[in-house]
């Protein structure tokens, strides 16, 4: 009897470089009701980096259960209790989302061992269903193109669709599913990791009662910082950063601190609560200096934990 049909990828975590988001779509649109009503237009200069999450498909026979196991790997920065329904996780929403598309059971035991912390805006259950999406039609041989994998990502999520660029940097526009794929700009970023997680709906809510007024995200300015061919700290930006210490106001002090200690441009990542230090040609120094403040009893940065990411190049995503 043959082995059943297995296979390992990784999920690599990203970061926004750039994020503007403009108000929530209204309930309706064109005369009708608006499916997507309530869900916000964004344009999102999106990179991978090389924290990841790794991903283990087993093809079973026809008629078996599938089974999901999620848990954390043994060198994760920030592990957290897994305490979500399994069958609500990202992964197995998209092998069921799989299996409705092709009209029949696709029996798998997927195996997520975890690393990118959950809460922390870098898109680990979107990263983990895109890898998982992949790894199903590999190991069943399915014969669904990449236009059908991006159908299913976007009823998963906004971030979906880009883990399914080829590319490890895009400009991501609509509600996350235009993807056009840009450069990479490569470097490292400092992720400083809070004791704290940020809930997306919850930050999504906050970020309309602080009362957003820009009926359309800025395209143009997100485009052309994704075009210009280098990282200008300076230059970036979240539009979701001030809800974000809305909803765990903490993070307001581990921004100053971080500012403080390095010198360095600092801003969240996404719907938080991860802060990105931009250390330039530095990051050991910038670590030090980290490290020092942290040693150095700032309660600000009590319980972070920070670690030094490169942004991927391209062909670097195997």
């Amino acid at each position: 009897m043959s082995e059943p049909q297995s296979i390992v990828v990784r999920a690599y975590a990203k970061i926004n470089l750039a994020l503007s988001v403009a108000m929530p779509e209204p309930a309706e649109r064109n005369g009708g009701i608006n499916p997507f009503a309530g869900y916000h237009p964004l344009a999102s200069w999106m990179a991978m980096i090389d924290l990841h999450d790794r991903i283990e498909v087993t093809a079973r026979a026809e008629g078996e259960p599938s089974e999901y196991l999620v848990g954390w790997d043994p060198e994760a920065p920030r592990p957290t209790p897994v305490d979500w329904p399994i069958a609500s996780d990202l992964s197995a929403r998209a092998h069921r989302a799989l299996e409705s598309v092709v009209g029949r059971a696709l029996p798998v035991k997927v195996v997520v061992s975890k690393r990118i912390p959950v809460g922390s805006g870098m898109g680990g259950g979107s990263s983990d269903a895109a890898a998982t999406l992949r790894a199903v039609r590999a190991v069943h041989g399915l014969g669904l193109d990449d236009a059908t994998l991006r159908a299913v990502a976007r009823g998963l999520g906004s971030d979906v669709p880009f883990f399914l660029s080829a590319r490890p940097a895009a400009v991501i526009e609509g509600l996350g599913e235009v993807v056009t794929p840009v450069s990479p700009v490569g470097g490292h970023v400092i992720a400083v990791i809070p004791p704290v997680g940020c809930p997306t709906a919850a930050v999504y809510k906050a970020f309309d009662r602080l009362g957003a007024t820009r009926s359309e995200p800025e395209r143009e300015r997100v485009r052309a910082l994704a075009s210009a061919g280098a990282l200008d700290p300076m230059q970036l930006f979240n539009d979701l950063q001030a809800a974000a210490i809305e909803v765990e106001p903490s993070l307001s002090g581990v921004v100053r601190a971080l500012e403080e200690a390095t010198g360095s441009r600092v801003m969240m990542t996404g719907s938080g609560s991860a802060v990105l230090v931009f250390p330039g040609d530095n990051p050991a120094s910038t670590m030090t200096r980290i490290e020092r403040a942290k040693s150095g009893g700032d309660a600000r940065l009590a319980g972070c934990v920070a670690m030094v990411c490169r942004l991927l190049g391209d062909g670097e995503m195997g």
